[in-house]
């Protein structure tokens, strides 16, 4: 994007111009801010087409004035649409006496419309020859200052604070930004596509919550003025969509905004977006099919299944590795814990190194070595199987009659976790128990132990069939397909410090 002549100025002068410039147009008879404009293509659809539209058809196109050059009595533009950018030739012959002085009172940034015919420069550039100019928009703000020369981009607008701050900014001058985006919604609709197709069921459940259940998490906390009682922001919509299972829906989905009140890092944000589904009469070994499905088929629609991710090549269209979380606790930490209780898990943790709290744990324990020693090391797509009951609140004892183990699965890729999923609980009397167990750890100050609900052990006590259901990050997986290191780079809107 071409530099203007307000460089050197300060943002009040630039502002100031800019108004005076304003002022100027409306003294022309000119609306600076029209209510329409019937444009008839985008840039890159005349480029695409060029052979066509040259010279036989008038084009009107519309978009942002980003970069102005004169030679001489020959003026060229750049204007950019969301499709792309094209260059426009201006001259006072063919723009008149009135539209002549609009382009001079342009800036950078403005928002216009060009009407005329395309043809080719003498250097080979596909060129609108302008016969009609119109102000759309008069931009006050200067756009940051981005060089590019011949297609390439010199100094780029790369301040991470002001971009995610400042998001429209970052998608006007960062065409790479926009791409990112456009992305994660093909990457969220070809998931609805996959989900549809296999028919499953959108629905929605609520955002406020009387009680937050479904996920070890802290929740955000409301006032509901009508009820005048205490609401919760969703942690997980797990609960309630398990009452469409018991219901008799026997396949369901939501992708749905989820909120926890936790930290900020390269891979969480209190506000994230979740898909979950769940399907009757099927168990863990169905769903991780399922979901290795979904990640190939995703990958058929992107046209490639490598993809460099936090400086890792991560090869999807291989089969996904599958392990027991203790067969990778042995692998990587030397010590066999199947059988470990309490604690001899805690004295496993401090032969390791790691600092133990009085009140933690047997699923503290043990979430710490595994977060420690073999989190890192899971690069490549795996299936890490077969979790404690201890921290698995909502699954399926194992079937091979082991009540310590429950059949539950988390996805691994690049280090990261994707997607959790259980063989579900379906026995109201055990979940009530389990549920039981975490309303006493939140008593004794686990700030994640789950709440008992009691409706929905209700619902439960009607009869639910044997279900498998699973979890899957939008942002992680926006993440991992476009190549972004931090959960800010998929999200429009992140949360910022004020």
């Amino acid at each position: 994007m071409a530099t203007d002549k307000s460089i050197g100025k300060s943002l009040a002068e630039i502002i100031e111009v800019r108004k005076d410039k304003l002022k100027q147009l409306r003294e022309l008879g000119i609306n600076p801010y029209p209510y329409e404009y019937k444009r008839s293509h985008f840039c890159n659809d005349i480029i695409n087409n060029y052979t066509d539209i040259k010279e036989k058809v008038v084009v009107k196109v519309a978009g942002r004035l980003s970069s102005i050059r004169q030679m001489g009595r020959a003026n060229f533009a750049d204007i950019q649409d969301s499709s792309g950018k094209i260059q426009v030739f201006l001259q006072e012959k063919k723009l008149g006496n009135l539209g002549y002085k609009l382009f001079k009172l342009l800036d950078l940034g403005d928002i216009i419309g060009v009407a005329g015919t395309v043809t080719e420069t003498r250097t080979g550039q596909i060129t609108i020859f302008a016969e009609e100019l119109t102000i759309l928009s008069k931009s006050l703000r200067p756009l940051p200052v981005v060089k590019e020369k011949d297609g390439k981009v010199y100094d780029a607008f790369k301040d991470k604070e002001q971009r995610y701050r400042q998001r429209y900014l970052d998608l006007i001058v960062n065409p790479e930004s926009k791409n990112v985006f456009e992305t994660r919604s093909r990457l969220t609709q070809w998931t609805r596509d996959f989900l549809n197709n296999r028919g499953y069921l959108e629905v929605e459940t609520p955002i406020l919550q009387p009680l937050y259940g479904g996920a070890s998490a802290t929740p955000f906390k409301t006032h509901y003025n009508a009820l005048n009682r205490e609401f919760f922001l969703r942690i997980a919509d797990e609960l309630y969509l398990k009452r469409l299972i018991i219901g008799g829906f026997d396949k369901v989905y939501e992708i749905s905004k989820n909120f926890r009140n936790e930290g900020v890092d390269r891979t969480h944000n209190p506000e994230f977006t979740a898909l979950e589904f769940y399907e009757t009469y099927v168990d863990y070994n169905y769903m991780m099919d399922f979901v290795e499905d979904l990640f190939h088929n995703l990958c058929e629609r992107l046209g490639k299944s490598i993809f460099h991710y936090d400086e890792h090549e991560i090869d999807i269209s291989q089969p996904f590795q599958r392990k027991t979380m203790f067969e990778l606790l042995e692998e990587y930490t030397g010590l066999n814990l199947k059988e470990a209780d309490e604690d001899e898990m805690k004295n496993a943790c401090e032969s390791k190194g790691i600092k133990t709290e009085s009140t933690d744990h047997y699923g503290n324990y043990i979430e710490y070595l595994f977060d420690r020693f073999v989190e890192p090391n899971l690069i490549q797509p795996t299936f890490v199987m077969d979790y404690p009951k201890a921290i698995s609140p909502l699954a399926k004892i194992k079937r091979d009659g082991s009540d310590r183990i429950v059949e539950r699965f988390e996805l691994f890729i690049g280090a990261k976790e994707f997607a959790n999923a259980f063989s579900e609980l379906n026995d109201p009397i055990d979940q009530e128990e389990r549920l039981r167990t975490q309303e006493r750890l939140g008593a004794e100050g686990d700030a994640e132990a789950q709440t008992y609900d009691k409706d929905f052990i209700t619902a439960m006590e009607y009869g639910m069939p044997p279900t498998g259901g699973v979890g899957v990050g939008i942002d992680r997986m926006t993440m991992l397909f476009t190549n972004q290191s931090s959960i800010r780079d998929v999200l429009l809107f992140p949360q910022m410090k004020y």
